[in-house]
């Protein structure tokens, strides 16, 4: 690939995904676009970039963007989000929304599915009962996406974070693979989706889960997609971000909790860049008792 249909790739990667490609990963683009040339029986890397710029909406070019999107993922990743959302957000939002007994979640980002099942999986030990949970989780890529709505892992892939206790009570082995329980694929509804796009088709959620994706924007685009989080977050829900995210210098219409790394709430109020003052964690009222089971989401 030549220094101009780098540069080419470069910017047709931040117009169309967000997505910011440094100088020097020439040798990445190159890497993950050469099954594209081999694929579509092109003579080169040059070859694939011509037709991209001859139609630079069509099926070949929206692969190219796929192929250099990052799909690292696994089980209950990091851990600590995922007990943040069981033993902090949940237990609060159970007792919010305990009239209309309904909660929506949104997983960005969520490649092959293992952090919307990991989700899954902690709402049903909940044992809710007549409670309607959508997760709704999206990517941008198809082929990710196909691969999440069937719930089929390798064994590497299982090994990777999940409990053998949860394996055992959540997965069915099939050949060399394993699948997750049909109940909880009804849980998670599978969307191609942008975040470069409105918000406001997917709903408002009372959770968001936008871990690891910012980090591959540049700074106006972070504080887009933040901005445009925050009018699809209901006014008492939780954001979570990676462990190498903030909105700080960014936006303000986010806080993050102190006492929660990773996790932000809504800063009622407030527009512009200011520095941000860390909160505390409110104080958890009684207790809900573990009584019912989770529901199926009917979409």
């Amino acid at each position: 690939m030549n220094p101009l249909d780098y540069d080419y790739l470069r910017k047709l990667l931040r117009e169309q995904s967000g997505l910011v490609l440094a100088p020097d990963k020439q040798y990445l683009a190159e890497s993950r676009l050469l099954p594209l040339v081999r694929k579509y029986a092109m003579a080169g890397l040059g070859d694939l970039i011509a037709r991209v710029k001859a139609a630079p909406h069509s099926a070949i070019a929206i692969a190219v963007v796929e192929a250099m999107t990052t799909n690292e993922t696994f089980f209950f990743r990091d851990k600590m989000p995922f007990d943040h959302f069981k033993d902090f957000v949940l237990p609060r939002l159970l007792m919010a929304r305990a009239k209309e007994r309904k909660l929506r979640i949104w997983c960005n980002a969520c490649s092959t599915g293992q952090e919307p099942y990991s989700l899954a999986m902690i709402l049903d030990e909940k044992r809710l009962d007549d409670w309607k949970i959508d997760i709704v989780a999206t990517d941008i890529s198809n082929d990710v996406l196909a691969r999440a709505k069937a719930g089929l892992y390798s064994q590497f892939e299982v090994q990777r974070g999940l409990p053998i206790q949860l394996l055992v009570k959540y997965f069915t082995q099939v050949r060399e693979q394993w699948q997750i329980a049909p109940h909880l694929r009804t849980l998670v509804s599978f969307k191609n989706f942008n975040l470069l796009n409105d918000f406001a088709p997917l709903g408002q959620f009372d959770v968001v889960f936008c871990r690891n994706v910012l980090i591959y924007f540049d700074q106006d685009n972070k504080s887009a997609v933040l901005n445009r989080l925050a009018r699809a977050l209901a006014p008492d829900g939780y954001l979570v971000l990676g462990a190498a995210e903030t909105v700080v210098g960014l936006t303000d219409v986010f806080k993050p909790m102190a006492d929660h790394r990773g996790l932000y709430v809504a800063h009622a109020g407030k527009a512009g860049k200011p520095a941000l003052a860390a909160v505390r964690s409110p104080p958890l009222a009684p207790a809900m008792t573990d009584t019912v089971r989770v529901a199926a989401a009917k979409s």
